[in-house]
Order: structure tokens, then C-alpha cells, then sequence
């Protein structure tokens, strides 16, 4: 959820942009329940001197925000999360299947909606605005986001459907999705992965109507805005808003997981939820963070024509559920195509215990690069972003080895370690030294740095 995103540390924009009009053939689906239909991907390359990008059906003029790449665009509308038996479709499913069974409103029907075919493509306004991000926040910087143009973007967050969802009429949805965003390197992160949303909200009837003496007790108020707190909420509210997120979650990671699953709860402050917390399980005797969650921003509500409600939102990352799971080592195998992959998650129900067997683990390649920072500033997330470009699914992971500056000309190099690996086959030297070299020159050409190979 954006209001409790870990917002990227701020780097350089990247100015290896979308270089051609590419064309993908699709229309994303919406649903009052769930819905399983997939964008197909479809993508064909048209004249380069094209200034625009078709996507999803739609075209969107290219200007100096412009910056996702033919490789980003490639992974649009492959929406694993609604592949049938993909392991990332297995834990949607039997969150889903959760939320069915135990949450259901007056007339027996489910009380959560499913939203698992909206758009990728999503406004400027819907991804940052109406989460009430302030324009000049770190979170909107182009190092860290992939944009189509200054007005719209790949999301970046699942939370950019919030605002609508609400405006809508929903008091309770779940919005599953692929969300964009530029980052490291290694074995956990990916340009594009996948979250779930989640939110609930609550009249005044709703909340209080299991309390004794309830009748008394109010939503609002006007008081002072504290960390544990919003200024317009009662303690009353905002402690029992707080216990049902709570125990909404821990039901559903031990519903996961197991009864043996032990769960704390960090406190965290967001610059947009009070109160807000991250979850943590142990699992193999290591706690790990699988969620973020809070009280939403009455403002936001507000604004949606809920004025009258309060509510909690939570986000959730699929891979990372998947991962510890299923015991995934690797987040570039949720894009493998390998039956040997696939084929290990095909069971006769989704709660079908699972346990990942590795494919033959094939030898790394490891090649060095060091060059020159540029004078202006410089990114590591463009770097980053240049070599996924280049090396794509072949690259497993890149460190930064050493930072060295000249005593005299005050210059500064960086060497990287780039680890290449084929998650299905050997690499030869060859091929690697092919895409190296490419990455070398890429490197001078797009982010102007001076080489030292």
C-alpha cells in the first residue's frame, strides 16, 4: 500500500527510454468479484522515430519523463498472478479463498471484492495524489518509478486503485496486481513483482455495535494528530480499528503458514497512516517481513465520498509470500517458462503442500566493471536498470565492490561485480562476454561515464 511504501532512495533518472512505438494487444478486465482473464503481451516494434508508445490498446505520448524500457514493456500483461498454477496465482487463490470464507456480509455472500485485472497503466493523480503524496516527495523521482510520460506511469503500488475503488462504493476489496519499480539487483528484488490490497472500512454501527455501552462511542473527533493517532479520529476508534486489522492478519498468515506460526508486530511511522506496522514472521527461526499495514488516512477516505467511515488498508507482496512459502530461492524463477519449474506446483487443490525443488544449479560467470562517475549526478538505480536492460533474466545479482576517490582530481570510480547466471542452462564465457562488453558501452553512451576496461 502507498501509504506505508518504503519509499527508494532517490537517484538519477535514466536516460535509456522507450526507443520505438511498441504496440501491445489487450484489454485489461475489471470485476465486482474476482476475475482471471490476462492482458495478452503482444509486442511489436514499429519505426523508431516514433515519439509515442501504444499500450494496452491505448496511445501515450512520449516526453523527458519517458523512461520504461522495451524489457519493462515486455513484462506488461503477462499477469502471472492469474496463471493457473503458477505459484504466485496459488497464494492469491487461497488468500482469496480465506477472505471468502470467513468474511461474509449480512446475506451470507462474500464480503470482500476481488479486483485482479485492473490496469497497469495508471495516472500521475491515481499513483501520487489521491494517496495524498505531496508533489515534490522522494517517491515520485523518475530514478525510482517507470513513467510513459509526465501524466501517467506503470504503478508502482497497488494503492493507486484505492481512491477508485472507494469512490465506487466498496467498503471492502482486495486488489491484486504486477506493480513496477526500479531497484537493486539480487536473488529478492525485481523490477516487477506483484501485491495484494487490502481494505476495509467501517461505520460508526460496524465498529462499535459488538461493545457493550457502543452506543455512546464516536468515530471522530477534533483533537491533536499524534503517532498514534490521526487529529479527526477517537482513541476508542482507532484502537479497535487497529485490533481487527491485527487479527484479520495474523488469521490469515496462520491460515498460510500454519498454527505454529509465530507472528510480532513492528511499530512504523508513515508520513500518511497513524498508526501504522509492519508484520513479521518467523519462519526457520528468521523473522522476515511480509506486510505493511495502518489506519488509513481520513483524508483519503474523505475525499472518496466515505466521509463517514474509518478503515485500514494493508499491502502484501506476493513473491514474497511465495518464496518463503514454497522455499523459492530466486525471483527471477517466477518468470521461467521451464516445465521442470512450472510443473512442480500443479496439484489437485491450491492448500496442496508444496516444496520447490531446485533445478541443477548451473555455474556463475562473474565479470567485474569499474568506470569514472560522470560530473553531474549520477544513479546506481540507472546503472541497475541499464544492465537488466541488456543482460535481462541472465544477470542474478550486481554489488558494488569498491568506491575509490582520487586523491587530486577528486574524481570517483565505482567497480561493480555483475553475477550472471542462466537459471535453466550452462552460460558460456562467450555469450557473457558478449553482454558485458554491450554493458560497457551502453554505460558510456547512455550515462556518460568514463571506463576503466
Amino acid at each position: 500500500m502507498a501509504m506505508l511504501w518504503k519509499f527508494m532512495r532517490v537517484a538519477k533518472y535514466s536516460k535509456t527510454a522507450l526507443s520505438s512505438k511498441v504496440k501491445v494487444r489487450g484489454i485489461p478486465t475489471h470485476s465486482r468479484h474476482s476475475s482471471s482473464k490476462s492482458v495478452p503481451s503482444d509486442f511489436a516494434a514499429s519505426s523508431p522515430c516514433s515519439n509515442t508508445v501504444e499500450l494496452l490498446g491505448k496511445s501515450y505520448p512520449q516526453d523527458d519523463y519517458s523512461n520504461v524500457t522495451d524489457k519493462i514493456l515486455s513484462k506488461v500483461g503477462k499477469n502471472l498472478h492469474n496463471r493457473k498454477h503458477h505459484p504466485l496465482w496459488l497464494i492469491k487463490e487461497q488468500v482469496k479463498e480465506h477472505f471468502y470464507k470467513h468474511y461474509l456480509g449480512r446475506r451470507g455472500t462474500p464480503l470482500f471484492s476481488v479486483y485482479d485485472g485492473l490496469s497497469p497503466v495508471v495516472t500521475v493523480q491515481q499513483n501520487f495524489d489521491s494517496l495524498l503524496i505531496p508533489p515534490n516527495h522522494a517517491s515520485r523521482r523518475k530514478e525510482d518509478n517507470y513513467y510513459l510520460n509526465r501524466d501517467h506511469m506503470l504503478r508502482a503500488h497497488t494503492s493507486a486503485h484505492q481512491w477508485d475503488l472507494i469512490r465506487s462504493g466498496l467498503d471492502a476489496f482486495l486488489a491484486v496486481g504486477d506493480v513496477y519499480r526500479r531497484d537493486t539487483i539480487d536473488n529478492t528484488h525485481y523490477p516487477v513483482f506483484h501485491q495484494m490490497e487490502g481494505v476495509r472500512l467501517f461505520s460508526c454501527h460496524e465498529l462499535f455495535s459488538s461493545i457493550k455501552d457502543g452506543e455512546g462511542l464516536q468515530l471522530f473527533e477534533q483533537g491533536h494528530r499524534t503517532a498514534h493517532k490521526q487529529e479527526c479520529h477517537t482513541m476508542e476508534a482507532v484502537r479497535l480499528v487497529e485490533f481487527n486489522l491485527k487479527q484479520v492478519l495474523t488469521k490469515l498468515m496462520t491460515h498460510i503458514f500454519g498454527d505454529g506460526l509465530q507472528v510480532r508486530w513492528v511499530d512504523c511511522y508513515f508520513p500518511f497512516t497513524h498508526p501504522s506496522f509492519e508484520m513479521e514472521i518467523n519462519f526457520q527461526g528468521e523473522w522476515m517481513e511480509v506486510l505493511g499495514c495502518g489506519v488509513m488516512e481520513q483524508q483519503l477516505v474523505n475525499s472518496a465520498g466515505a466521509q463517514d467511515k474509518i478503515g485500514w488498508a494493508f499491502g502484501l507482496g506476493l513473491e514474497r509470500l511465495a518464496m518463503i512459502l514454497y522455499d523459492i530461492p530466486d525471483i527471477r524463477l517466477f518468470w521461467s517458462e521451464d516445465e521442470r519449474f512450472l510443473k512442480q506446483f500443479i496439484g489437485p487443490h491450491i492448500w496442496q503442500k508444496i516444496k520447490f525443488q531446485p533445478l541443477s544449479r548451473y555455474p556463475p560467470l562473474i565479470n567485474d566493471i569499474s568506470f569514472w562517475l560522470p560530473s553531474e549526478t549520477y544513479s546506481q538505480n540507472d546503472f541497475y536498470d541499464l544492465v537488466r536492460t541488456i543482460g535481462g533474466d541472465l544477470i542474478e545479482k550486481v554489488v558494488l565492490l569498491d568506491e575509490f576517490a582520487h586523491p587530486k582530481t577528486k574524481k570517483v570510480s565505482h567497480c561493480y561485480r555483475i553475477v550472471y547466471r542462466h537459471p535453466e542452462r550452462t552460460l558460456t564465457q562467450d555469450e557473457v562476454q558478449h553482454i558485458h562488453r554491450a554493458i560497457e558501452e551502453s554505460a558510456v553512451r547512455e550515462l556518460g561515464v568514463e571506463g576503466r576496461f
